[in-house]
Parts: C-alpha cells; sequence; structure tokens
C-alpha cells in the first residue's frame, strides 16, 4: 500500500512538489518559532542558570531577574549564618546607560559580582579574566553587546553613569533577554554607580547547601526566619523569571499563536492534495473496492500518503533549521535545536498531516463499485 500511495504522489510531480513545499514551509516555520522560544526563555534566565549556588534569596514579590528591588545588606550576614548554608555571596543587577564613543547613550545591564569567588559573573571568557575587575573602576562587556555598543576591545574606556571604566574583559554567552548588553562590575563598584540602591543594600543573596542538607528544607528555614524578601530555590527562581517573560509579557501566546496557525495552514495544503488525489483516482478506488478490496486497506493508501508528506517534509525542515542556526546566532538571537524539540515536531507533523487526510477517508466511505459501470 505503501508503493501505491507513492505512485500516486508522484503521478502529478508538480502538485505534490508544491505540497512539499507548503508542509516544509509549515513545519519549518514551528520548528522556528519554537526554536526561537525556547531561545530566548534560555536568555531569559541565563544568569541565574549559570550563577552557582542552590538559593536565591530577592526582594519581596520580585516578579523576576531584571527587575527586583535592593533590600537591606545585613540579611546576606543572616544567610550565611543559617545552619546547612556552606557559603553565600551578594550580587547586584541593576540598570544604567552608558555613553557611546560618538555620542548619544545606549541601555546597559549591570551585574555586580565578587571577584573572588565569581559567584554572578561571567561563567566564559573571550578575553580577560574575571577577576580583572578588582579595585578600581573595570568592567568586562559581553560579546553580544558589540551590535548595540559597537567593536569594543580590552584596554579602551567607556563612560557609564559619569563614571570612567576601563574594559578588562569581553565574555562569551551571556545574552539578555531584554536586548540591553550585559556589562560585569565588581559587587562594590555597582554598589556606588547607582546611587538608588544604597551603601548598605543588596538586590540578591546567593547561597549554597552545605553537603548532607537537602536545598529545600534550607530554603522553609530561610523564609522563616528572614523577613521581607523572598526565598526561591535556583530552578524555582529560574522558571518564576522565564513565566514572567512568557506569560505576563504575551510573548508566549504571540508565539504559540503562530505554531497554530503553522498548523493549520499544513494540514489544509496536505488535505486538499489529498482530497483531489482521491477525488482523480476515485475510479481506481473503486475497481479495489470490487475486487475486494476492503476500505481499510484503502485507508492504508491515503494514511500512506500523509506520512510520506509529513516524513518528506519534516526531514527536509529539519535539515533547514539545522543550517540555520548559524544565521540566527549572527543576529544575536538564540535558536534551540534539541533532540526532545525534533520530537515533538515530529509529532505536531504527524499529527497535522494524518488529520488532514481524515477528509478524503469520508470520501472512500462513500465508494460505491458500481461507479466503474456509469458513463
Amino acid at each position: 500500500m505503501f508503493y501505491v500511495a507513492l505512485r500516486i504522489l508522484l503521478y502529478d510531480k508538480i502538485r505534490s512538489f508544491i505540497t512539499l513545499l507548503g508542509v516544509v514551509f509549515a513545519v519549518g516555520l514551528i520548528f522556528a518559532q519554537l526554536g526561537i522560544f525556547l531561545g530566548l526563555m534560555e536568555t531569559s534566565s541565563v544568569i541565574i542558570d549559570h550563577t552557582p549556588g542552590d538559593i536565591w534569596v530577592t526582594s519581596k514579590n520580585s516578579k523576576n531577574f531584571d527587575f527586583s528591588q535592593p533590600f537591606p545588606e545585613y540579611l546576606y550576614h543572616h544567610v550565611r549564618s543559617e545552619d546547612g548554608v556552606q557559603w553565600a555571596e551578594k550580587l547586584i543587577v541593576t540598570w544604567a546607560l552608558i555613553k557611546q564613543k560618538e555620542g548619544g547613550t545606549e541601555q546597559i545591564e549591570i551585574v555586580g559580582y565578587n571577584p573572588d569567588s565569581g559567584v554572578g559573573g561571567p561563567w566564559e571568557m573571550k578575553a580577560g579574566d574575571i577577576r580583572n575587575v578588582k579595585n578600581g573602576n573595570f568592567a568586562i562587556v559581553d560579546e553580544s553587546a558589540m551590535r548595540r555598543l559597537g567593536n569594543i576591545r580590552v584596554g579602551e574606556y567607556r563612560d557609564i553613569l559619569f563614571r570612567r571604566l576601563q574594559i578588562v574583559g569581553i565574555s562569551r554567552g551571556a545574552k539578555s533577554f531584554t536586548t540591553a548588553p550585559l556589562v560585569f562590575t565588581s559587587y562594590k563598584l555597582a554598589q556606588g554607580l547607582v546611587g538608588w540602591i544604597g551603601p548598605d543594600n543588596t538586590v540578591f543573596v546567593v547561597a549554597k547547601a552545605a553537603p548532607g542538607y537537602s536545598v529545600a528544607t534550607v530554603v522553609e528555614r530561610l523564609k522563616k526566619r528572614l523577613k521581607g524578601v523572598d526565598v526561591y530555590t535556583k530552578e524555582a527562581f529560574s522558571m518564576k523569571t522565564r513565566l514572567y517573560w512568557a506569560v505576563e509579557t504575551g510573548v508566549g501566546f504571540s508565539f504559540m499563536l503562530t505554531i497554530l496557525i503553522s498548523f493549520f495552514v499544513g494540514m489544509l495544503i496536505v488535505g486538499q492534495t489529498i482530497y483531489n488525489s482521491t477525488v482523480e483516482h476515485i475510479k481506481e478506488f473503486g475497481t479495489l473496492k470490487a475486487l475486494g478490496a476492503s476500505n481499510f486497506e484503502i485507508y492504508k493508501i491515503i494514511f500512506s500518503q500523509a506520512l510520506i508528506n509529513a516524513l518528506a517534509g519534516y526531514l527536509l525542515s529539519l535539515i533547514i533549521t539545522i543550517l540555520s542556526v548559524k544565521i540566527y546566532e549572527s543576529t544575536d538571537m538564540v535558536m534551540v535545536v534539541k533532540g526532545w524539540v525534533n520530537l515533538l515536531v515530529l509529532g505536531l507533523t504527524l499529527l497535522m498531516c494524518v488529520s488532514a487526510a481524515f477528509v478524503s477517508i469520508r470520501k472512500i466511505k462513500k465508494i460505491d463499485p458500481a461507479i466503474l459501470f456509469r458513463g
């Protein structure tokens, strides 16, 4: 039956080719939308996911990583002294303006960390060392900032909030969901750059559970002890940040809508092609029924056509998607291509094409072998 289905598709090569292009377009769009959406979610929590530690202490009712508010720094000492905490570090995340060489300003996101421990700082360096920001007006800029800030080189100076800072390193992989370039400085410098934070406040406390202690248990203890702040596991805070951008901003809905439209467009294209093919070969199907073929055997021909379109379209779309990853990266967009994403899209493609075949199934049910003897 698979061979018969293939011969039917190849009977009209141009129409089959157009159908295949439609499937490739629909599936490729699903791949792109899923991949870009997952890439955006990864960048939204990239600092959280790459920062060592199990526990994050944030301001009360903080919605995400980027817009947390300061809280008293003395709570950091409470976290350190809690039974079950191996170590704790303070982290500042705030917004600022950087002056461009050719004039004008650009908004940036500053991350202030402890250069001695590196917690919260860059996890991969293209040039320089993460400890070079110690004891001075020094900063590390991520390479993704080049598109917004120009070709920054190690050793040059930039003005941030009317303070002249020297660039001592270029990091890699710290792309921001907000598109504002990430700039890393020492904790003390970040605290002094932005006056509204204050010298006795911090924005985050990151802690590591001691060996033998459950992270969940330590989190519950800190929740009872610390007042005016929220305490999360690393995974929970990462998910909270991702859900904020996906749900509350409407980003997730827009991507989902595009995926649904692509799904139904693909289903209509495949359904129309198979239905037209069924109508054109109605006498041949009637002949099969007259020779004793059951409806189920004819159904297998119809579904085989759908599967051929699905598998061919999926494989071509997957190849195009893999080849286009580098193109997306060159535009500072992150596109995620993972095994489970590929399987999910494969399932959607099969569902799309097989569902389209049901339109033709209804036509087959009504075939009367006597059609052979009509004019």
